[in-house]
């Protein structure tokens, strides 16, 4: 009996060490870490296996969940930033005209009722493009796609030729991707859109294969991207054309989508205009079946 018991109080000894205690203070971290506050000790070196495990997943997510609460506090920021704009214009314009609508030329009124249909007009884009954000960025991946880049390249060049010219110059042989051809239509549609307001003449296309990825380039004969705008390329609401009513949603948008898939689209340094890097999965399955050509 007393080695039984010897042999038990050893066994609660262990238990405790190894797994009760870790799992006490991982509770606590994660009461910390709910309220914001908190951080996850380093796990025990004297806790089992899982437990150590369980605490590398639990920091893991921890870090997922600040870096997520820091995008939204940002988020709402520049939000709350590029809506009071708009709204000022807006609200200023209808107390003017409530005040002195009688005293006014109609020309005058005219381009008050002018300014608040153009912020008007500013508001609406702007609701428009941030739900196509929050859709990007609580897409899923679509798994099995199979995509031949040649298609899709053809299709925007179609879609988008004119006062821009296109060359598609794709290789022979260029394996599918794994991404979905809207999305990839999304991106390039986003590319092609802005290197015409920034007034490029003449855009590239080119790809190739890097290990078990496709790398597609989007080149242009712009003025290309001022080295003081390159680090906020893809911010949210970043623009150059602000006055212009540009939104600075495009690009990350195009961002959003392609990570969502497993992709990826850089700015690359180039000689000349501006050049983006789509970094994409390769696929072995059977093509998808193509896409009817949209019209812009």
């Amino acid at each position: 009996m007393i080695g039984v018991l010897g042999l038990l109080s050893v066994l609660a000894v262990l238990v405790s060490r190894g797994i009760a205690r870790p799992i006490e203070v991982l509770r606590r971290a994660a009461r910390d870490v709910t309220h914001g506050d908190g951080f996850v000790p380093p796990p025990p070196a004297t806790a089992a296996v899982e437990i150590q495990e369980l605490y590398e997943d639990f920091g893991r997510m921890a870090e997922a969940v600040e870096r997520r609460s820091r995008y939204l506090r940002d988020f709402a920021a520049a939000v709350s930033h590029e809506f009071k704009t708009p709204l000022a214009g807006i609200q200023g314009a209808v107390e003017l005209l409530q005040d002195h609508a009688d005293d006014m030329r109609p020309d005058q009124r005219r381009r008050f009722l002018d300014n608040i249909a153009a912020d008007s007009r500013r508001l609406s884009e702007l609701v428009a493009r941030l739900l196509d954000l929050a859709r990007a960025d609580m897409a899923r991946p679509e798994a099995g796609a199979a995509v031949d880049l040649r298609s899709v390249a053809v299709r925007i060049a179609d879609a988008w030729g004119g006062p821009v010219q296109i060359d598609v110059d794709l290789p022979e042989g260029l394996p599918l991707v794994a991404v979905p051809a809207a999305s990839l239509e999304m991106a390039l549609s986003v590319l092609m859109e802005n290197s015409r307001q920034l007034g490029a003449t003449r855009v590239t296309i080119t790809g190739r294969v890097d290990g078990q990825r496709v790398r597609l380039t989007v080149s242009d004969n712009g003025p290309g991207v001022a080295p003081g705008d390159i680090q906020r390329i893809f911010e949210p609401f970043f623009t150059t054309r602000r006055s212009e009513g540009g939104t600075g949603l495009g690009l990350a948008i195009a961002h959003a989508l392609l990570r969502t898939n497993g992709a990826d689209l850089t700015l690359v340094g180039s000689q000349g205009g501006a050049t983006f890097a789509l970094d994409l999965p390769a696929s072995s399955a059977p093509p998808d079946r193509p896409a009817p050509a949209q019209q812009n």
